[in-house]
């Protein structure tokens, strides 16, 4: 697995915290979503046309470190840690310096959205990421 090589800076806003002030637990998927599309956008380029075949998010899952609060200045960190044949596992690490605030990972299926069903990867979508990521057939 490779290293984190995308990482999005977080503008934290008073509306993302709760009452106890650190920053709402909803607010971490938004952030890895952020860094998501910043991910896509970097690695793929314009290959995929998200009005006809495109990925969804299928599983999210968050592990809290430690609270994150208003005035933290935190990053978030986006790989792709697995390719699988229609779907791929992003991973992601909001983090400042040594600090890991927390750490999670979304499924993605490939999709049709005019036959509303899965589809097998694009081995031009798999390619570019194996190439970024530094994976390959026996990684």
């Amino acid at each position: 697995m490779s290293d984190y090589r995308i990482g999005v800076p977080i503008q934290l806003r008073f509306a993302d915290t709760d009452a106890l002030g650190h920053v709402n637990n909803a607010n971490f998927l938004s952030y890895f979503e952020m860094a998501r599309v910043a991910y896509f956008a970097e690695v793929m380029g314009n290959v995929i046309d998200w009005k006809e075949r495109g990925i969804i998010l299928a599983r999210s899952e968050v592990d809290y470190r430690i609270p994150l609060f208003l005035e933290d200045k935190p990053i978030v960190k986006v790989r792709c840690s697995k390719i699988g044949n229609k779907s791929f596992v992003m991973s992601y690490r909001i983090e400042e310096g040594e600090k890991v605030y927390a750490e999670g990972n979304t499924v993605m299926v490939c999709f049709d959205f005019i036959n509303n069903l899965p589809f097998a990867m694009p081995e031009e979508w798999k390619n570019k990421i194996e190439a970024f990521e530094g994976l390959g057939q026996n990684a």
